[in-house]
């Protein structure tokens, strides 16, 4: 396929549109006003959680072609062929993606507060099909402590993920915006089209709708060898309306709907390589839906009531069929094997009740912010010969209180979980677990230094994936975790207004009674132990200069049932990404990102060590016939170098020059 004259037309053709804009439309439109002393990206020193938020700023900024690639910048986050939707997964601190699944259950998404992307499909990525420009906040939880309020097993992270509101475009003026934005990239002929509409009837009602259409050719790597075997597009679509109404605007109603659909013909059925290898090649077919309702009532009279109650329902469908002749094993017995594997469909549905008070008050000296809420899921899915179909329901219930006096906050958490699992072809097992934790903080007042620590507590209760085997039916994964750190955050270091923060926090983790590990070597892996150390940082002065870094190390060993000990294969390697940037007002922003990552030999998979140099520019003219115009260039992989990240299993794309134009009007 070779859509590369289509795409550069539709581009020209979006950039002719956007610079013919009559002045009366564009003069509605307001930049977000820059502030000179900031970063790229915002240090969470407040928290003693390893969390970090990629906001709308960044989000736009990196022009990613997939949700994962938005979040690889986080320490301790790697991607497993992130560049492309299919094949591709997330692992968080040595945990969820690996080269057999895109997912161990132990890392967790939510788009809207549903849940998308767990389930352990062979040789099928993390199934988490949305496009980045649906998104204006995604938000990354490194670790257990952090994540009770939103789920059980999450031992490796949890990645929450919101969708754009229509005041988002508007800003809160009345009247409709439309904001169109085309984006190019030259390896793969790489091209997207994203249109929002967002109108805005009255200051507390506004709908918004987002049609992207994102497509691409074979990506080549830094040797100009095919990393993709075929041609794909994904088109989205998100609609979403955000209503407040009450006296005081105490009423918030916000209901949302997304839809992503990928479809590819003649594909390799093993989504993490090139070729199609014993399992052949299949037509696949993949859609995505997800609906949430939620409601919020904000006392007015009092701080003891803040509720919040959330409906979410996600719809994930996978449809793979064989392409006769396409495995060389067809005709011999081992394809009769293989064959169900390979021609099937996977289906499922999450349903998720939350309902939670926010509460605010004090006893003595204590500030209490204290929430509790219930939460049922029901998930349905369809059973398949790799994937065991049945019924996982759950109701748990949970508590988080950050109690704060002084310079001290302690947060203790609670959560309890029972599981009722099985299905018709299957037996049903009934499973509970509590499990909760503790963090603290302490900050030394005016002078920006704080340390905070952390132990907790999780299991991964039973998943339908193993309802073939009844032993682990009944055993949950159980893990624990330690975190001890320090931060700095304070203006006016070095010079009068510059802004320095600094994170750095070391871990260890424990998980026992595994049941989601095999190795050829070992067979089953019974028990993980990781600890690392992560450090994020940023730097920026009055004058636009501005710096960020963040570096994460990782160790761990796995073991088996009679105690032989081995280097733990999911962690990533030693990596190190440093930006350096400047602003120029609210015109021009330039910056160069080098990501250095070691070499990496506690592996039955070594790779050598890397540095891979991006640039990145934004011009925002501020002429009246442009004003409210955006063009953005990009560099990835600048010096082209051949290179495979350690735990992908494909080699990473060669130079890229990508380049975009946004405007809202």
């Amino acid at each position: 396929m070779n859509a590369q004259p289509a795409m550069r037309a539709a581009l020209l053709s979006s950039a002719a549109l956007i610079i013919a804009l009559p002045a009366k439309a564009q003069e509605t439109f307001q930049l977000d006003t820059v502030f000179l002393a900031e970063s790229k990206r915002e240090v969470a020193t407040e928290t003693a959680v390893a969390e970090t938020t990629v906001d709308l700023e960044e989000i736009e900024d990196r022009q990613a072609d997939t949700i994962a690639e938005l979040v690889d910048t986080v320490p301790g986050v790697r991607l497993i062929n992130g560049n492309t939707a299919q094949g591709s997964g997330i692992n968080i601190r040595g945990f969820g993606a690996n080269g057999t699944y895109g997912t161990d259950q132990k890392v967790a998404v939510q788009t809207d507060g549903a849940s998308v992307g767990s389930e352990e499909l062979y040789r099928i990525g993390t199934q988490l099909y949305t496009d980045p420009e649906l998104y204006k906040e995604v938000n990354v939880i490194r670790g257990i402590a952090g994540t009770f309020e939103y789920g059980s097993g999450i031992i490796g992270g949890l990645i929450r993920a919101e969708t754009k509101d229509a005041i988002d475009i508007t800003g809160g003026d009345t009247g409709f915006n439309l904001r169109q934005t085309a984006q190019y990239g030259t390896n793969g002929d790489q091209f997207a089209s994203s249109t929002i509409l967002a109108w805005q009837p009255t200051e507390n009602f506004g709908v918004i709708g987002n049609y992207t259409y994102r497509m691409q050719d074979i990506l080549v790597d830094g040797s100009g060898n095919p990393i993709n075997a075929q041609s794909a597009s994904l088109p989205s679509y998100h609609v979403g309306a955000l209503y407040t109404f009450g006296d005081a605007n105490q009423h918030e109603l916000r209901a949302t709907y997304s839809d992503t659909t990928s479809s590819e013909e003649d594909v390799p059925y093993d989504s993490f390589g090139l070729s199609s290898g014993s399992f052949g090649n299949v037509d696949r077919e993949v859609q995505s839906r997800t609906a949430t309702l939620r409601y919020s009532f904000d006392s007015p009279t009092t701080d003891l009531v803040n509720i919040t109650a959330n409906l979410s329902y996600a719809d994930q469908q996978i449809d793979s069929a064989y392409i006769p002749g396409s495995s060389p094993l067809e005709g011999t017995p081992t394809f009769g094997s293989l064959l169900p594997l390979v021609d099937a469909d996977h289906r499922y549905e999450t349903t998720k009740r939350t309902v939670k008070n926010q509460a605010l008050f004090a006893t003595g000296s204590v500030q209490h912010d204290l929430r509790v809420g219930v939460e049922s899921i029901y998930k349905e899915r369809l059973d398949a010969s790799s994937a065991p179909g049945g019924t996982d329901r759950r109701l748990a219930v949970f508590a988080v209180d950050d109690l704060t006096w002084g310079g001290l906050t302690v947060t203790p958490a609670v959560r309890y979980e029972h599981q009722r699992v099985g299905g018709p072809a299957y037996a049903y097992y009934d499973n509970d677990a509590l499990m909760g934790g503790v963090t603290a903080r302490y900050g030394f007042g005016s002078s920006g230094f704080a340390i905070f620590g952390s132990a907790a507590y999780t299991e991964n209760l039973p998943i339908m994936d193993d309802l073939t085997n009844p032993a682990y039916m009944k055993q949950s994964e159980k893990a624990r975790s330690f975190e001890i750190g320090t931060s700095f955050d304070r203006p006016s270091v070095f010079a009068s207004g510059d802004q320095l923060s600094l994170k750095a926090s070391g871990y260890q983790t424990s998980v026992w009674d595994v049941t989601s590990y095999t190795t050829a070597a070992m067979g089953p892996i019974t028990d993980v132990s990781l600890r690392g150390f992560e450090l994020e940082g940023s730097y920026s002065t009055a004058s636009g200069f501005y710096t960020d870094i963040n570096a994460n190390v990782q160790r761990g060993t796995g073991k088996d049932a009679i105690g032989t000990k081995m280097d733990w294969s999911g962690i990533p390697a030693d990596q190190t990404r440093l930006t350096l940037g400047k602003r120029f007002g609210e015109e021009y922003d330039f910056s160069w990102e080098a990501v250095a990552d070691s070499s990496m030999s506690r592996s039955a998979t070594p790779t050598p060590s890397s540095v891979v140099h991006n640039l990145r520019a934004t011009y925002r003219p501020q002429e009246r016939a442009l004003n409210g115009v955006e063009f953005r260039l990009g560099v990835e992989n600048l010096f082209d170098l051949d290179y495979t990240p350690h735990l992908a299993t494909r080699p990473a794309p060669g130079r890229t020059f990508k380049i975009s134009i946004a405007a809202t009007f």
